[in-house]
């Protein structure tokens, strides 16, 4: 980290010297380590730094929302300031329709004259932030309320009120934390692996050498499942992220599907097209092995998961074809990306994330990216309400009209038959499980389990793989010193699957299970 430019660090010295003649008090602390270490040269602050917080800390924690109800007041204790009210106040300042209204924050109790306390403020039409580092009382100002929507919600709910933990000065460290996880560079792909060390407790013991398998693809047949990790770069990133959420161990998928002429294809929902859109595809085996040895920069690790012999007599190849074909073009299902993450109330959200920080960062995305909002959740809520067309305000809203709440509506599992302005929508492992149901691998229960509700994890836990390492291709983990139950072909590091093949289908699987880090403890036909 370098250390900060002259006109930042006089201005912290400025905060720290204006803090100092308002808070004088020969009992506090005059500063606390984390409030300086950052300030530091890199060599002493990181491995110390490294101790106190993380990426994670860039997280916001959900505090409270302040109202007028009662006229009280919401209390809480934050990272700077341990004794902290807010209470909202109503008025009509500008002779608008709706009026506006005043949010007071009374902060004090610091622990050090050097700390601050940072804030976002948000109501479903609306995100802001302020910082606190004198001890008195502050306001932020609503001038108008944006619709009569807005005000009836605030009224009802209150403004939600949201403490990054780590302070101002923590929130700087930790962005410098997640920044490499999206680099494409040796910093970003050992920040991956850090990460998924210390969140998941992953091992990443490395392979020997060669870390790619020659593979004879009359051995891979159609059905046989595909696991990806990628360590580095923009999608090593979002990898990272989504594995730490949904305590999977691979972050894409692919299936293996071979023609009437015994050519290999592999099918996959994710493909970038010339166009740098992400789209379904049906690739030669070739094209798409070529790519991933040479030309994907994420540095993929992939691993071959075959089918069980039972299985794979059981595998339907036309009908297999049938739905590629129909699916090939389409765009990647970001509809349904998030909510094969969302089971429950509060078992889903690694700490501190929570639904009251979603509805935020949807909020967030909606203002900046409206399209893209509508794209990734709009369309899926408004399923989940029976409803059209819907903002994401206007849903919040009318989740609270129906006496539920936002946290609730999350938890509503999607529908593999609901079809969206851009058809059918399905991730990279709903494309696959998607083809194992018109297959047949899913038999009777296919109709009372939706495919879309699964994770990566959820996938490779099925009991639908080999299950006998005598009858792995020979080639299969070729030169390894640890014989892994299916064939890892390329990658540094060893993949690895916790509760690989040791799951059966049952009617309305995955709708209801938890996956908090590290342990991700599932319970029995959740």
């Amino acid at each position: 980290m370098r250390p900060p430019s002259s006109p930042l660090l006089l201005s912290l010295l400025a905060l720290v010297t204006i803090s100092f003649l308002y808070n004088v008090n020969p009992h506090k602390a005059p500063f606390r380590p984390q409030d300086v270490l950052p300030l530091l040269p890199r060599q002493v602050s990181r491995p110390l730094l490294n101790t106190l917080r993380g990426a994670v800390d860039l997280l916001p924690t959900f505090v409270g929302a302040a109202s007028s109800f009662n006229n009280s007041a919401l209390e809480w204790k934050g990272a700077c300031f341990y004794k902290n009210t807010a209470w909202l106040e109503f008025h009509n300042k500008t002779g608008s329709e709706f009026g506006g209204g005043t949010l007071h924050i009374k902060v004090s109790n610091a622990h050090s004259w050097t700390c601050m306390d940072l804030y976002l403020f948000a109501t479903p039409y609306r995100v802001t932030w302020d910082y606190y580092f004198l001890s008195r009382e502050h306001t932020l100002e609503f001038n108008e309320w944006e619709s009569k929507a807005e005000y009836e919600y605030v009224k009802r709910k209150g403004v939600s009120i949201f403490l990054m933990e780590a302070g101002m000065l923590g929130t700087l460290e930790a962005l410098w934390d997640v920044f490499p996880l999206f680099t494409n560079t040796d910093w970003g792909e050992n920040s991956n692996i850090a990460f998924l060390k210390k969140h998941m407790e992953a091992s990443f013991e490395e392979r020997p050498q060669p870390w790619f398998t020659n593979i004879t693809i009359d051995d891979i047949h159609s059905g046989d499942f595909i696991a990806l990790s990628k360590i580095r770069g923009r999608w090593g990133g979002f990898e990272t992220l989504e594995k730490w959420v949904t305590g999977s161990y691979a972050g894409h998928t692919a299936v293996c599907l071979k023609d009437s002429e015994g050519k290999l294809w592999i099918g996959e929902s994710g493909h970038e097209n010339d166009e740098g859109e992400d789209i379904i595809a049906v690739l030669p085996w070739e094209e798409w092995w070529e790519f991933e040895l040479s030309k994907d920069d994420s540095n993929p690790h992939i691993a071959l998961l075959p089918l069980h012999p039972d299985l794979r007599a059981k595998f339907n190849e036309t009908a297999a074809w049938e739905y590629a074909r129909s699916m090939s073009g389409k765009p990647y299902g970001y509809h349904n990306l998030i909510f094969s993450w969302i089971d429950t109330i509060a078992g889903n959200y690694p700490p501190p994330l929570d639904s009251h920080l979603v509805a935020s960062v949807m909020t967030i995305w909606n203002q900046m990216e409206p399209a893209y909002a509508a794209n990734m959740w709009n369309e899926a809520l408004n399923k989940r309400l029976g409803t059209q067309n819907l903002s994401l305000p206007d849903i919040l809203v009318e989740v609270e009209r129906r006496g539920s709440s936002f946290d609730q509506l999350l938890m509503i599992p999607e529908q593999d038959d609901w079809t969206y302005s851009d058809g059918k929508s399905t991730s990279c492992v709903a494309f696959v499980l998607e083809m194992y149901k018109e297959a047949g691998l899913f038999g009777t229960l296919s109709d009372s389990i939706q495919v879309t509700e699964f994770t990566i994890k959820d996938a490779y836990t099925l009991n639908f793989f080999e299950n006998n390492s005598s009858r792995l291709p020979k080639w299969c983990n070729d030169g390894d010193t640890m014989k892994m139950p299916y064939c890892q072909i390329k990658g540094k590091y060893r993949m690895e699957f916790p509760g690989f093949n040791t799951i059966e289908p049952y009617p309305h699987m995955t709708e209801k299970c938890p996956s908090l880090p590290p342990k991700y403890y599932r319970p029995k036909d959740c």
